[in-house]
């Protein structure tokens, strides 16, 4: 689950070079002056990456690799209960450590001979076209920093557990690798504001927050679900609606709790001729007679 103001939280970059994220006094770690530091030093260096080098390593203290360890021991325990089959098979192809953080630059080097993915730093928010534009090239925006210690099954934001346990893995899978890409394609394709949303809003919809039919029973394959403890528990009990291009694309939604809407997908091959389909071959054209016949209907 998260906070809107924390999902998109503001880093700032000072007359003086020094880098400063702003989290929202509600956040565990706001009272916390070393997880302050942290977070900041975690954020220059994504800030002063340089495109084609190798990503800069973050010393993570001791303390960060026990909640990497245990979030993942837990989330580990309920993915072979409620993840799908193809998902539960890649996070065994991509064999993540469990005990530590991994660095970026190892995510990416681990993913890369099986799907050609690679990681990018993120210090905070990307903007939606180049985040979902680079899906088309390979290439996935993640944030380094950790969930603060005090709360290790919650988060207020997309943290590395989000970005890794939930998207990497899926990213060690051919075949949602390859819708990735197609959302990747389809953003950098069209050039209307509104047709990146409605591209966004599936993403959201499937490859964050999507389900299916597998192995006879509702399972989950979107990194959102499948990266956060509470709600990997609760979405079976939500509202479950037939995947719908229009639907998803025009469905707004509430980042500040679980979701309680969610489409589902017949099986893995339904998601790719729906989802994947309209991904490869949505123009702004297709998308705006899309919104305007649902309307109209």
């Amino acid at each position: 689950m998260f906070e809107e103001a924390q999902y998109f939280a503001p880093v700032a970059t000072r007359d003086d070079g020094t880098v400063e994220v702003e989290l929202a006094a509600s956040h565990p770690g706001f009272a916390d002056p070393v997880y302050r530091l942290r977070r900041n030093a975690i954020a220059a260096l994504a800030v002063g990456h340089v495109p084609g080098t190798p990503i800069p390593l973050a010393e993570y203290t001791r303390q960060e690799h026990e909640v990497w360890a245990l979030v993942s021991r837990e989330l580990a325990i309920k993915h072979r209960k409620y993840a799908t089959v193809e998902y539960q098979d890649a996070a065994e192809r991509l064999r993540l450590p469990g005990e530590r953080i991994p660095q970026l630059q190892e995510v990416g080097e681990l993913l890369e001979p099986l799907t050609g993915f690679r990681y990018l730093p993120a210090a905070g928010l990307v903007p939606l076209r180049d985040f979902y534009g680079v899906l088309a090239d390979g290439f996935f925006h993640s944030t380094q920093y950790i969930r603060h210690h005090s709360t290790p099954l919650y988060t207020p934001e997309p943290d590395v557990i989000h970005e890794v346990i939930g998207h990497a893995n899926a990213l060690a899978s051919d075949r949602y690798s390859q819708l990735y890409r197609l959302a990747g394609g389809a953003a950098r394709r069209v050039e209307s504001e509104r047709a990146l949303e409605f591209i966004s809003k599936i993403f959201w919809f499937t490859l964050e927050f999507g389900v299916m039919t597998d192995q006879d029973e509702l399972r989950a394959y979107g990194a959102g679900i499948l990266s956060s403890y509470g709600e990997i528990e609760e979405f079976r009990n939500m509202d479950i609606r037939p995947l719908d291009l229009v639907a998803m694309g025009t469905t707004h939604y509430d980042i500040t709790k679980y979701q309680d809407v969610l489409f589902r997908a017949e099986s893995l091959a339904h998601l790719e001729d729906v989802v994947g389909e309209f991904w490869a071959t949505c123009d702004d054209e297709s998308i705006a007679r899309l919104i305007a016949d649902a309307r109209q209907g």
